[in-house]
C-alpha cells in the first residue's frame, strides 16, 4: 500500500518540497496572514507536486507515502508557512478518510480532484466549548429511513468555503 523510497528517492522529494515552500510559500506567508487570504492557486501547485495525496494508495493517483515520509514533507512546508502546511496536513487526512473508510465509488468520486488540489477537503472537528476534544463533541448524526440528521456547530474549519468535501 505504501511506497518505500530509497534514500535517494526521499532526498530528491525532500529537495522538491523545501523548493516550491521557499519559492512558493515563505515570501507570500506574512501577507496571506495579514490579509486573512487563502491561497487556492498555491495550493493547486502543491497538488501537482503529488501533496494531495500524501498517503492516499495509488491506483486511483495517490503518492501512496509512508506517514514518515509525510513527517518530512510537513516539515519542509512548515519552514515556507505553517498555516499551509496544517492546510495541507488536515486536507491529506481528509483525502486518506475516504481512501481508506469510503466505498470504491466514493472513492473514485472524491479521491481524483483530492489528490490533485483542484478539489480541497476540510475536516469538522472543532466546536464551541470543545475546542478539538474529540471526546468532548456534541455534534451528533441519527438515521432518520434513509437520511441522517445532523445537530450541533462547528467553528475554526480550516478552508471552510473554499472546500468540495467536509468530513
Amino acid at each position: 500500500m505504501y511506497a518505500s523510497l530509497t534514500p535517494d528517492e526521499r532526498t530528491a522529494l525532500v529537495d522538491a518540497v523545501r523548493d516550491f515552500a521557499t519559492a512558493r510559500l515563505a515570501p507570500n506567508s506574512a501577507h496571506w496572514d495579514a490579509e486573512k487570504f487563502f491561497p487556492v492557486d498555491t495550493l493547486r501547485e502543491a497538488g501537482e507536486l503529488g501533496l494531495g495525496g500524501i498517503y492516499v494508495r495509488d491506483d486511483i493517483g495517490g503518492s501512496g507515502l509512508s506517514r514518515l515520509d509525510a513527517i518530512a514533507i510537513f516539515e519542509e512546508l512548515s519552514k515556507g508557512d505553517t498555516t499551509i502546511a496544517a492546510y495541507i496536513s488536515i486536507h491529506n487526512m481528509v483525502a486518506w478518510m475516504i481512501d481508506a473508510f469510503g466505498n470504491q465509488e466514493q472513492r473514485e468520486h472524491w479521491l481524483p480532484g483530492l489528490v490533485t488540489m483542484n478539489d480541497l477537503g476540510s475536516y469538522c472537528l472543532t466546536e464551541p466549548g470543545a475546542g478539538s476534544d474529540a471526546a468532548a463533541i456534541t455534534t451528533s448524526a441519527k438515521r432518520d429511513g434513509d437520511e441522517y440528521v445532523l445537530n450541533g456547530t462547528k467553528q475554526f474549519i480550516s478552508g471552510a468555503g473554499s472546500s468540495a468535501v467536509y468530513l
